[in-house]
């Protein structure tokens, strides 16, 4: 093994980034100098487009500043000035590259929420998994909610 993959297997698990798509919400925590102080800044957004080239890739984020003014920044994925990146929810997109969202503006540039959301390894985040356990029955067979009412007489008992 080279230094090059040796170097790229080493980014590929860094744990401050999660698995981004296009489509995303994220917030992006990025440290700042400025002299000889150092801040941290966050910028958030949607994921317009991702850009994969092992340690050069990169995923460009887009809002809307103040008076319906876009703003997009690119971010280098392994750069050590990220502090983290938080994905806030998925949206559902058909598109590897959401540059037609720079066009839109209002309610038209919103995006439906994607609940299916799987990870990496193939298994459905955390998130979701709460949510199914949420929705589902309690062990051991509860009664349903269904009111059932034994003084009614069908027309069949007359």
């Amino acid at each position: 093994m080279n230094l090059v993959e040796s170097l790229e297997k080493s980014l590929q698990d860094n744990p401050k980034i999660p698995v981004l798509q296009p489509g995303d919400t994220v917030r992006v925590h990025q440290r700042i100098v400025e002299g000889d102080r150092e801040r941290v800044q966050v910028f958030q957004g949607t994921v317009i487009r991702l850009r994969k080239g092992g340690a050069n890739a990169c995923f460009t984020v887009r809002r809307i500043a103040t008076n319906n003014v876009g703003v997009e920044r690119t971010y280098l994925l392994h750069s050590p000035r990220i502090d983290r990146v938080e994905v806030l929810r998925h949206a559902k997109v058909r598109r590897a590259q959401l540059f037609y969202f720079r066009k839109l503006q209002g309610k038209s540039a919103r995006l439906k929420e994607r609940l299916a959301v799987r990870s990496s390894d193939g298994k459905n985040s955390p998130a979701v998994a709460a949510a199914r356990a949420a929705n589902e029955p309690a062990p051991g067979g509860a009664p349903s909610a269904a009111p059932t009412s034994d003084s009614t007489s069908s027309p069949s008992e007359k």
